[in-house]
């Protein structure tokens, strides 16, 4: 076996080059009252998750896992609003027929532990109990994106037809 073989067959097919905080915001609409109208109160808490993935270089992507928190009390009065774009960038040696799967389920789980820390920092520093973001099935999420991506195009054809 030749040198360049084992070097090809030795490159791991995920190599994480970064990580980064993209974009991040934290407000509190209704400070300083909303603490005191939060007492014996539990808000709702919706969390919305996103993710992008865009192509860098030959093998090279960042990805972003998008966190929008939008904590509330009963009769939708809001409580805090965290965002965050967490990213990284990303070496993929995988098949291409895997590289949209790797992107959408694999670098976001490797991605959410630190996004999910900077969650709960942050509400913490805002004042409230730090949000202990429960684990996310990325890949029931990859499923769905794949789902609704066959549905729209189902709709485009019905559409032109």
């Amino acid at each position: 076996m030749s040198d360049t073989n084992t070097a090809e067959h030795t490159q791991p097919p995920l190599t994480v080059n970064g990580q980064y905080i993209k974009d991040l915001s934290f407000e509190v609409p209704g400070a300083p009252m909303i603490f005191h109208e939060m007492q014996g109160q539990n808000p709702e808490i919706p969390i919305h998750v996103d993710i992008d993935a865009n192509k860098l270089g030959d093998n090279a992507y960042e990805v972003v896992l998008h966190l929008r928190v939008e904590a509330s009390l009963p009769g939708n009065k809001p409580v805090f609003i965290a965002e965050l774009a967490y990213a990284g960038v990303f070496i993929l040696n995988v098949p291409e027929e895997h590289v949209q799967a790797v992107l959408l389920v694999e670098c976001p789980r490797l991605l959410f532990p630190f996004a999910r820390n900077l969650v709960a920092d942050l509400t913490r520093d805002g004042g409230f109990p730090p949000l202990m973001i429960q684990p996310l099935d990325f890949v029931q999420l990859y499923r769905s994106r794949l789902e609704q991506m066959v549905a729209n195009e189902g709709a485009d054809t019905t559409e032109t037809a």
